[in-house]
């Protein structure tokens, strides 16, 4: 026997309490305070975002100027290299983007410049102002200035990646170079680098026994030294650089 229901829309709403919400509302009451607590969270990732950039620039000035005030520490003991570490810095980060290294990721290579250096804290003044010719003792402890400096770094974490440059920057690329006699490739590109922008601004600066050369001067001297002192490929790069570039950046650190 088959038995047929006939049901109405009515007969089911009479059959629901008027004070019980549908399913469907209740979902959408959910999905909604969802919402709004997904769009409360992203506020609040957005400023705590906000927040640690900030503090990451703060901490990159902190360092910054930490570097700065080693570099002029380092500057204060010989009155005739003032701002050399700076204009240094400023060539060799010029040279290196010449040379395709990314300069923008990070303040490494940039602090390698500006400490290249700070082994001579170590060094004695008998030594460093020493008018004549050093004795092979005293030439000895002078080239220990790299080691010593790499050493001052090695314990500071920020500096990590500045220790290539401080104990390197005396290298040569024939090898002839200290403290490790490295030659060509083994040298690290970041002293490399360096080593063409401290001549080039040894060369154009004012010292008690010479002149500054001209900027065509002290190209002639590192093109005559490529592949002997200086990687060929990072002289030929910083001979690419402009004159009117270097002044520019002269003028600025003066």
């Amino acid at each position: 026997m088959r038995v047929e229901v006939h049901t109405s829309m009515d007969d089911v709403a009479q059959r629901v309490p008027a004070d019980r919400p549908s399913t469907l509302t209740v979902e959408m009451s959910e999905i909604e305070e969802l919402q709004v607590e997904l769009t409360r969270l992203r506020a609040q990732l957005a400023a705590r975002d906000h927040e640690a950039q900030q503090r990451e620039l703060q901490l990159r000035a902190s360092y910054e100027a930490t570097v700065r005030a080693l570099a002029d520490a380092v500057e204060a003991r010989d009155a005739y290299t003032a701002r050399h570490a700076e204009r240094v810095a400023a060539y060799g980060l010029e040279i290196a983007r010449a040379c395709g290294m990314d300069t923008g990721g990070g303040p490494d290579l940039e602090f390698g410049f500006l400490l290249h250096d700070i082994g001579k804290i170590a060094i004695s003044d008998a030594i460093l102002y020493k008018p004549g010719r050093l004795t092979d003792d005293e030439r000895d402890a002078m080239r220990r200035h790299p080691l010593i400096g790499e050493e001052i770094v090695r314990g500071i974490d920020f500096l990590a990646g500045a220790r290539q440059v401080v104990r390197s920057h005396h290298e040569r690329w024939d090898g002839a170079g200290y403290p490790d006699r490295l030659a060509a490739e083994e040298i690290p590109l970041a002293a490399r680098v360096f080593a063409v922008a401290d001549t080039f601004d040894a060369l154009t600066s004012d010292r008690p026994y010479r002149a500054a050369a001209s900027f065509r001067e002290a190209r002639r001297v590192i093109a005559d030294a490529s592949g002997t002192q200086f990687d060929p490929t990072v002289a030929d790069a910083f001979d690419d650089i402009t004159d009117a570039r270097f002044d520019e950046i002269r003028v600025a650190l003066a």
